[in-house]
């Protein structure tokens, strides 16, 4: 069974060759976390005091303001931080999802970045091989996946990495907001797609902006605040302590239609 447990953990991080006033400066408001600057290093502690436990079948949304610490808190999750204090345990396969162009090379062709990117989210040459091809029919690239990257649109790109992201088998599953630059029917098809992979994934973290995303794949959210967690409960309950009211219940007046995000968040 697959789970991820945090007991009291601190993520910081030392700004070297930096002087201490100008990036206070920088850093002042709401955006990441807090600056010591005791010593002769500035440190920024991106997440504080963070204590989850997650376990199979739990999926979860992940809601704050931009430099609330959602990046960073998945980027734990998945173990590439390890905590500067307190402790973390994952058991179980991770495939985290945070930048689609992550593991992509330009100067190759589109098929050879299927194998590229598949490798990098931990699939085996031989599991890839034996998706090429339901993958070049998703993206609908046809003899473009035979050009270099570089030659493809940024719509393009997506469409091959969300084709790759959608065709692996994950355990835990950690999805940051930078999917969009596509047309709406392409999105639509992808949509489907993405519903059956958080169906094969045993635990589900996900960070987006969008409540209508957030309804269909989650049940539970966490609310990120200044690098900690400020509430974890349903998700009803916590979209609407964090947005003021309930956005499942009406549309609120100030509030644009929800689409996914391309922006990559922190």
């Amino acid at each position: 069974m697959v789970s991820i447990d945090v007991w009291n953990a601190s993520v910081d991080f030392p700004i070297f060759d930096a002087k201490s006033r100008s990036l206070k400066k920088l850093a002042l408001g709401k955006v990441g976390g807090k600056i010591e600057s005791e010593g002769r290093v500035p440190i920024i502690e991106a997440l504080h005091d963070i204590t989850l436990s997650l376990k199979d079948g739990d999926r979860v949304g992940l809601v704050g303001h931009n430099g609330a610490g959602k990046s960073t808190l998945l980027r734990l999750l998945a173990g590439i931080y390890e905590p500067t204090r307190g402790q973390s345990r994952i058991i179980g396969k991770v495939a985290p999802v945070f930048d689609l162009g992550v593991g992509m090379d330009p100067e190759i062709s589109g098929y050879e970045n299927i194998m590229i990117r598949g490798l990098f989210l931990g699939m085996s040459r031989k599991q890839m091989e034996t998706r090429v091809d339901d993958i070049a029919q998703f993206t609908e690239l046809g003899d473009y996946l035979q050009m270099p990257l570089r030659t493809y649109s940024t719509g393009m790109r997506v469409r091959l990495a969300l084709g790759v992201v959608t065709s692996i088998n994950p355990e835990i599953l950690l999805l940051d907001e930078g999917i969009g630059a596509v047309d709406a029917a392409f999105m639509a098809k992808a949509r489907d797609r993405l519903k059956d992979l958080v169906a094969r994934s045993g635990l589900l973290v996900f960070a987006n902006h969008s409540d209508e995303f957030l309804g269909e794949f989650c049940d539970k959210a966490i609310w990120m605040d200044e690098g900690h967690v400020k509430m974890f409960g349903g998700l009803r309950e916590v979209l609407t302590a964090y947005k003021g009211y309930d956005p499942f219940e009406r549309k609120h007046p100030h509030e644009e239609t929800p689409v996914l995000s391309g922006n990559g968040g922190e």
